[in-house]
């Protein structure tokens, strides 16, 4: 039985929790523009552009997301000494988010993710491209000494620490080692956003990962509810990690915990999905949030989950208020 109640007064406590992210950030940058006719050159529309904006994605964007439901948060992460890398930090400053972690690698560019909306008066924006600008090598010996470093220093006055990896090369197996011992030695929680890679995160203390990435991972197609209860048994002792959630887009969420049996949920807002972009850093950031203010797994992950169905209402990355958390409780809990 979820507790609906319990989850509603928990929102009130996560201006108590500080949520340490640790990855891969990102510049998303927005190109909005209007179609006033089709290209002779190509059939593709001419946009004439209306708006240039930029957000911070990525690792970012979790770290965003926490700072918009009151939890206090910070950022590991690199950017490269470049124009994107100035402007994601004075974005971060500007949001008063702790970005005393963010290190410069003049060896590196800043990851930039650029898509172009076309802007129609008479329906939603709409995508039609992506470019993204990504150096995905490994950080150097130096520079992966000074994102230790800071791990060491935020772990203990953190109540957990965030890996959010979105294989930019950041995370290297030896970074995650590293703060797998820096939040045993704090004795606060590990919790892990992976795209892929499941081995490196074998002892966290709860792994979310794709259904693509599961499948991958074990090396067969999970399709039926049984495939992914026999699943989420098999991972939790496979990655030696306390829970594992599993994200299935259109299907919502499945999960098992060591004292949690399994759940699964479906999507939140199955009707009304805009922009899927963030979804699952939105809800990795309430999953964190809710852990660390004493909802059991399943508690926290339906939570999050309801996020989750919050933000695909909006463009791009997106957060969502303590107010907008709570009215979503309450109306399921109708």
């Amino acid at each position: 039985m979820l507790d609906f109640e319990k989850m509603a007064y928990v929102i009130s406590k996560f201006p108590e929790q500080r949520v340490q992210v640790v990855g891969d950030v990102v510049l998303d940058e927005y190109l909005i523009g209007r179609a006033e006719r089709l290209s002779r050159e190509a059939p593709i529309p001419v946009l004439e552009l209306v708006e240039r904006k930029t957000i911070p994605g990525g690792a970012a964007n979790p770290a965003m997301n926490v700072k918009a439901l009151g939890g206090e948060t910070g950022l590991v992460g690199l950017v490269g000494d470049d124009d994107a890398g100035r402007e994601l930090i004075a974005q971060l400053r500007a949001a008063e988010l702790d970005a005393s972690g963010i290190i410069t690698d003049g060896a590196r560019r800043t990851t930039q993710k650029t898509r172009i909306i076309a802007q129609e008066t008479s329906r939603f924006p709409q995508q039609l491209a992506r470019l993204d600008r990504v150096d995905r090598f490994p950080p150097t010996e130096k520079i992966a000494a000074e994102i230790v470093l800071q791990v060491k220093i935020a772990a203990p006055v953190s109540s957990a620490v965030l890996l959010s990896d979105y294989r930019n090369g950041m995370l290297t197996r030896s970074l995650v080692e590293a703060a797998i011992t820096a939040c045993r030695e704090a004795g606060n929680l590990l919790i892990v956003d992976s795209q892929g890679e499941l081995d490196k995160y074998r002892g966290c203390d709860v792994i979310r990962a794709n259904d693509r990435d599961v499948s991958a991972y074990l090396r067969r197609p999970l399709r039926t509810e049984s495939d992914f209860e026999t699943a989420t048994a098999e991972l939790l002792d496979m990655l030696d990690t306390h829970g594992i959630v599993i994200g299935r887009g259109a299907d919502g969420v499945s999960l098992r915990g060591r004292r949690t049996p399994y759940h699964h949920f479906p999507a939140a807002n199955p009707s009304e999905v805009f922009d899927v972009t963030g979804a699952g850093d939105t809800s990795v950031a309430v999953l964190a949030l809710g852990i660390v203010s004493r909802l059991n797994l399943a508690e926290a992950a339906f939570l999050a989950n309801l996020a989750a169905g919050l933000v695909v209402r909006k463009l791009g990355n997106a957060t969502v208020s303590p107010d907008e958390l709570r009215a979503e409780v309450a109306s399921n809990e109708q």
